[in-house]
C-alpha cells in the first residue's frame, strides 16, 4: 500500500524559470505543480502551495505560517510525511524553524533546486523525486526535520548552503550527511541524539544579529539597544571572542536582561568561553553572555527569537543553547 505524502510548495529557483535575457524569475504559475505524475509511483501525494515566494523574501512570519499550514493538513488527514519545496537561500533558516516547532515522527523533508526549471542540468525534479523518495522510507522517520539535495540527507540542525552556486551547495561541517540516496535505496548511516520542541504561536519579539571584526565600532551595540531589540546573537572571533571596544555594550545589553547570545564566525569548531582576557569568551560568559552549541549564527538567531517567543512558561535560555 502506496504511503500518502503532503507536498507543500513556497516558491524558490526550483520553481522558477530563466528569461531570454538570463534573470531567473518567479513564474506565475509554479511549473512543479504540473510534475505530480512523475511521483505517482512514488506514494499517493496531496499538493498544495503554501506561497510562492523567492526565500531572501521568507520570514520567521511565513515560516510560522508554513508550520500551521503543514499542521492543519497533518491533523485533518492521514499524512505519512511531508516534503517541502523551497528556495535555497534561507531554507537551512526554515528547515531548522520546522525542527523547533514541530514534535512529529513522519518525516518532514525539504529541497530546492539551484537551477531554474528550465536551465540546462536543471535539478529541481530530480532533487523533489529523492526528496518524496526519502519521506515514504520507514528509516527517515523519528530523524527530525531533513533537507534533501544532490543525493545526500542532512539533518536540519547542521546543514548549511556553502557555494552560490554549485548544486552541492548543502553541507553539514563537522558531521556530514546522515544519509546517502543512490538508485535503488537510501541509506542511512547515523541519526541525531537529541532533538528540542518549543511551542511558538507568534513571533512579537525581535532578534538582531551582527558579525564581529577586528576593530569592531563600539557603537553598533547602542543600536541595538537604541531600535529596541529583544536580543541579539554575536557571530564571535575563534572561539567566540571580540575586541575590547564591543566589551561595554555586551554588558549593558545584559544589565537590561537582553541576551547576547555567541557563536564563532569559523566554519568549524564549537564557541565556548575559553579565554579570560578582555573580549575573551569567559570574561563574556562571566558576564551573562550565552555560548550557542554547534549552529551558526543564522540559527542561533532563529533558536533565541523561537525561545523568546515561547508559548507558556519562558524558558531557562542557557539550558535551551546547551
Amino acid at each position: 500500500m502506496k504511503k500518502t505524502i503532503l507536498l507543500i510548495h513556497t516558491g524558490g529557483t526550483i520553481s522558477m524559470a530563466m528569461s531570454a535575457e538570463g534573470a531567473v524569475m518567479p513564474n506565475i504559475e509554479n511549473p512543479l505543480m504540473k510534475e505530480s505524475n512523475k511521483l505517482a509511483s512514488l506514494a499517493d501525494i496531496i499538493e498544495i502551495e503554501a506561497f510562492n515566494l523567492p526565500s531572501p523574501h521568507i520570514t520567521p512570519k511565513e515560516m510560522l505560517q508554513l508550520r500551521h499550514v503543514m499542521m492543519e493538513q497533518i491533523m485533518s488527514q492521514q499524512i505519512d510525511g511531508v516534503v517541502i519545496t523551497h528556495g535555497t537561500d534561507t531554507l537551512e533558516e526554515t528547515a531548522y524553524f520546522l525542527e523547533l516547532t514541530t514534535n512529529l515522527s513522519i518525516p518532514i523533508v525539504l529541497t530546492g533546486a539551484m537551477r531554474s526549471s528550465n536551465e540546462l542540468g536543471a535539478d529541481g525534479i530530480y532533487n523533489l523525486v529523492e526528496a518524496v523518495r526519502v519521506a515514504v522510507d520507514d528509516e527517515a522517520r523519528d530523524k527530525g526535520v531533513l533537507v534533501v539535495m544532490n543525493d545526500e540527507v542532512h539533518l536540519a540542525v547542521n546543514t548549511t548552503k556553502t557555494s552560490t552556486s554549485s548544486v552541492n551547495t548543502f553541507q553539514s561541517p563537522q558531521y556530514g550527511p546522515i544519509g546517502l540516496i543512490t538508485k535503488s535505496r537510501i541509506l542511512f548511516h547515523h541519526a541525531p541524539i537529541r532533538r528540542q520542541y518549543v511551542e511558538v504561536d507568534n513571533l512579537s519579539k525581535r532578534v538582531a544579529m551582527l558579525k564581529v571584526y577586528a576593530g569592531m565600532e563600539e557603537d553598533l551595540l547602542d543600536v541595538v539597544l537604541a531600535c529596541k531589540y529583544d536580543g541579539v546573537v554575536l557571530e564571535g572571533l575563534g572561539q567566540g571572542n571580540v575586541p575590547p571596544s564591543v566589551v561595554k555594550g555586551i554588558e549593558s545589553l545584559i544589565q537590561r536582561d537582553i541576551p547576547v547570545i555567541l557563536v564563532s564566525r569559523c566554519f568549524n569548531g564549537i564557541a565556548e568561553g575559553v579565554y579570560g582576557y578582555v573580549g575573551g569568551g569567559k570574561m563574556l560568559e562571566d558576564l551573562g553572555a550565552i555560548f550557542a552549541t554547534g549552529i551558526n549564527g543564522q540559527k542561533a538567531r532563529l533558536k533565541l527569537l523561537i525561545g523568546l517567543n515561547t508559548t507558556g512558561s519562558p524558558l531557562n535560555l542557557k539550558d535551551f543553547f546547551l
